[in-house]
């Protein structure tokens, strides 16, 4: 083989490779920091409760569990002391922005820090912003945090995975510990072949598309909105003690973007 040749070879599969292990690029779409008196009802809405599911039990939209202070968003899960408007044991908030801000190729990220008490469930995901019934669109949970633990979740839910028990090929989902008392920066990317989990900047856990005949691996394909709540009790995370409420978690800022194709 003469040496042009050889070189020009090398040349090609070194491009091919480069292609192939390129990262997705993003586009600022939207971003909140929080810099006025209360959050902005532009972008979100509180949570409404249903006792259909443990996460969504005790929310409220009382007041004292929402805040925005010193450019932070407060979300807070309390014992009830109102039971005569409200008989709910327990009560918490939680926004989101579901028909106002989504995203279907992008990326998403959330600076935030966790408080910690028996009982608390803080979380940060993702739902299809279209009507479908739970689990065929798909859940992406960004984060989830139970108790004192010093480490986070972050998993994919699907018909796939739920119904079928699918969960270990591929895995959805793995651990990353955190800063139990500062900040973390939580993100996922919604790929068409893959969603990205990372903490922190480190992209430790990609949940792929295979090629299956089980119904319902991939969903990914539709917008989703965000979810941020401060969840309290459930079968998870197990009772709460109600000496170590009120727990709040902060959120510094959220980003969305969308991928650039």
């Amino acid at each position: 083989m003469r040496l042009s040749t050889i070189i020009l070879t090398l040349l090609l599969g070194a491009s091919s490779v480069t292609a192939q292990t390129a990262k997705p690029k993003y586009r600022l779409t939207w971003q909140d920091h929080f810099r006025g008196k209360t959050f902005d009802s532009r972008s979100w809405t509180k949570i409404p409760r249903s006792a259909s599911a443990d996460w969504k039990r005790y929310m409220s939209p009382a007041d004292s569990l929402y805040d925005v202070r010193n450019g932070k968003l407060i979300l807070r899960g309390a014992v009830n002391t109102n039971l005569e408007a409200d008989t709910a044991q327990f009560v918490t908030g939680g926004l989101y922005t579901k028909h106002k801000r989504t995203v279907k190729y992008g990326k998403v990220e959330v600076r935030a820090k966790l408080g910690r008490a028996q009982g608390a469930w803080p979380a940060i995901w993702m739902l299809p912003d279209v009507d479908i019934q739970w689990p065929h669109g798909g859940e992406i949970d960004i984060m989830e945090h139970l108790n004192h633990d010093s480490i986070v979740y972050q998993t994919i839910h699907t018909n796939y995975t739920v119904r079928l028990k699918q969960t270990d090929n591929p895995p959805h989902g793995k651990t990353h510990p955190i800063d139990r008392d500062g900040f973390n920066t939580y993100a996922v990317e919604l790929l068409h072949d893959s969603i990205v989990f990372s903490v922190n900047g480190d992209s430790y856990f990609t949940y792929p598309r295979i090629q299956t005949d089980k119904e319902g691996q991939y969903p990914f394909d539709r917008p989703y909105y965000l979810l941020i709540d401060m969840q309290t009790e459930g079968s998870w995370v197990g009772k709460a003690i109600k000496s170590e409420l009120p727990v709040e978690m902060e959120i510094d800022w959220v980003k969305m973007y969308d991928l650039v194709e």
